[in-house]
């Protein structure tokens, strides 16, 4: 049985991609079989492990115009692949508008893999439109990454309330994987606030990882790697390796 996880958060920046990148990663350096749907019209996600898009991507996919699986691609990690995107995504809420079960595209297409993989990783786009709404249909679980910044809950109510409305309408099986706060800098006291603050309103859904500030995940996307592969000994590698054993640990 398949763990889906999307890694939802409308706001911008708060290292949703770096996270769905690095923590599909872990998993597969775990020995779990993962498979990573770019589901982001920037592509980012599929340009950061080193894989460009070609001729059927998740676009085509969701359109029906070919099977997931056909859009799948290998890695350089093993048992890590990735269903890639590029900016055709991008035009792609409008035409599914128009579309029966526009909810439930991604679903359709996932579901003839679904036994194919131990986690399947949705990364989402920076908004609630179409494409975020067939990843929370889609999923089981919603990871959420917050910055350890002054503003850092601003906007989560309207992401939590979304959930909250797909949960009671279209999908009664998603849950809150975990709420992740990213980019810490420990030796600011704003950032010991923030944490302190997230903490509070989310109690026991907050990971006890936290993604630190970290110069060398900023360059692994450029490189076309992962953080653990671009540098195992970094503190942004410890830490995505740290969250996935605390993911395999929840869903034991």
């Amino acid at each position: 049985m398949s763990k889906w996880i999307c890694i939802a958060n409308q706001k911008g920046g708060v290292g949703k991609t770096t996270t769905a990148v690095n923590l599909s990663a872990c998993l597969a350096e775990e020995g779990k079989r993962t498979l990573l749907i770019d589901l982001d019209p920037q592509g980012n996600a599929s340009s950061g492990l080193g894989i460009k898009a070609g001729k059927k991507t998740v676009y085509e996919a969701l359109l029906a115009e070919c099977t997931l699986e056909s859009t799948i691609e290998k890695t350089k990690q093993k048992k890590l692949f990735v269903s890639p995107s590029d900016i055709r995504l991008a035009g792609a809420e409008l035409e599914l508008a128009a579309l029966q079960r526009r909810e439930y595209r991604l679903r359709a297409a996932v579901e003839p893999i679904r036994d194919q993989f131990d986690f399947v990783v949705i990364d989402c786009p920076p908004s609630l439109g179409l494409l975020t709404v067939n990843a929370l249909c889609a999923a089981q679980s919603v990871l959420v990454p917050i910055q350890c910044e002054y503003y850092a809950l601003e906007g989560v109510s309207a992401l939590m309330n979304t959930i909250q409305r797909v949960k009671r309408g279209l999908n009664p099986a998603l849950e809150i994987e975990g709420v992740l706060l990213t980019m810490m800098d420990g030796r600011t006291n704003l950032c010991i606030q923030v944490v302190a603050e997230v903490k509070k309103h989310f109690k026991k859904q907050v990971f006890d990882t936290v993604i630190p500030r970290n110069v060398r995940l900023g360059e692994a996307p450029s490189h076309g790697l992962p953080i653990h592969q671009y540098d195992a000994r970094s503190t942004g590698a410890e830490a995505y390796r740290a969250l996935a054993r605390e993911v395999l640990k929840r869903n034991a």
